[in-house]
């Protein structure tokens, strides 16, 4: 546990703290090295869960471009979350516009299939804003611009504000988990929860009119498939590139711990909403900058004082331990760290049966 400049804030950031009454706590790690933005793990989760209707705006899985204004638009500005880490004052916060979530397109299917038109495939007019509407824009000047991709889930925070925010005790952690959820039938659509969560991961259902929101495939989890067996949740194993672990944030053999807390390099998104969010970031690693004339300087692409406002003052640290990894391993020497990230053993990223009560 680093002890720095960033004193107990830094301890918030990354030591396991499993809740009170929580038994152990499910959490996954992203290593954004790898995402390529294909959106499969978003709609892996969209045609599991939120087919129904009402739900047709909802990505409980989204996959964002940063810089960028994300899904819904403007979300890191619109509030929510703690006052401090002893979580006694929560913060204001807003619930966003339907236009900021971006509106169910309609696009010219039959005039292509049924018409014999040689229009393009497109949206019908009207489409205006959606999730990831500046896709692969970015920042920064050519040739040294930038952006990374950003998946997000509900958090299945430590101290969920979107929990505390209901006034029916409709949403709740799993005792044997971990895991948030909205109680479909003590919920009554008070929208507190949107107004609470800082990331913006609870959504209104406007036909049942009732919360929805991520749950992490629990019944996947709980082997609840035609065959009985455990899965990681969807997003997960349908990526591509392989680049979420799936585990328990409290599993000290396991390596989201490992990755947290002794390597302390999975860093959670905006820290400083005190939430304590247990999904975790492998913050974005980019070559320096070049001249025009192809020449390497020595300045980050990507801005460290960006990746700070995202993943807080300790990515400093985080990029610093994994350059030093690489160059050991680029002069012939092992590192444990980055045989963890290159790990393709399903055993070893998804270890969902360690706790016999978990």
């Amino acid at each position: 546990m680093s002890t720095d400049q960033n004193g107990t804030d830094a301890q918030e950031d990354t030591h396991i703290n499993v809740a009170d009454g929580i038994d152990h706590q499910v959490a996954m790690v992203m290593d954004l090295n790898k995402c390529i933005g294909c959106q499969t793990c978003t709609i892996a989760c969209k045609t599991l869960w939120t087919e129904d209707g009402g739900s047709e705006y909802m990505y409980w899985n989204n996959v964002e471009t940063k810089p960028g204004e994300g899904y819904p638009r403007g979300w890191e500005e619109s509030g929510g979350g703690w006052q401090s880490e002893e979580h006694k004052e929560r913060k204001t916060g807003e619930i966003p516009d339907q236009e900021d979530y971006g509106r169910a397109w309609e696009f010219n299917h039959s005039e292509i299939m049924y018409e014999g038109s040689d229009e393009p495939l497109r949206p019908r007019d009207g489409a205006e804003w959606g999730p990831n509407w500046d896709e692969d824009r970015g920042a920064g000047e050519y040739p040294n611009s930038y952006y990374f991709y950003l998946p997000r889930i509900c958090n299945h925070c430590t101290h969920p504000s979107c929990v505390e925010a209901c006034p029916r005790s409709a949403l709740y952690k799993r005792e044997e988990d971990g895991i948030v959820l909205v109680d479909q039938d003590r919920c009554r659509g008070y929208r507190y929860c949107v107004e609470g969560c800082p990331y913006k991961k609870v959504y209104y259902n406007t036909v049942s009119k009732k919360s929805e929101k991520c749950i992490f495939c629990y019944p996947r989890l709980e082997g609840e498939g035609p065959d009985g067996e455990t899965y990681a949740p969807a997003c997960a194993e349908e990526c591509p590139p392989q680049l979420r672990l799936v585990g328990f944030a409290d599993d000290e053999e396991g390596p989201i711990y490992k990755l947290i807390e002794e390597y302390e390099v999975a860093l959670p998104l905006h820290p400083e909403f005190h939430t304590q969010p247990n999904v975790y970031y492998i913050p974005p690693y980019a070559p320096p900058q070049h001249t025009d004339d192809g020449e390497t300087v020595d300045v980050d692409r990507i801005p460290r004082d960006y990746l700070r406002k995202l993943f807080g003052d300790r990515v400093d640290e985080a990029l610093d331990t994994i350059e030093r990894e690489r160059q050991i391993v680029r002069q012939g020497g092992e590192s444990e760290l980055m045989e963890i990230l290159q790990d393709k053993n399903p055993a070893d990223q998804y270890r969902l049966e360690v706790f016999e009560d978990g």
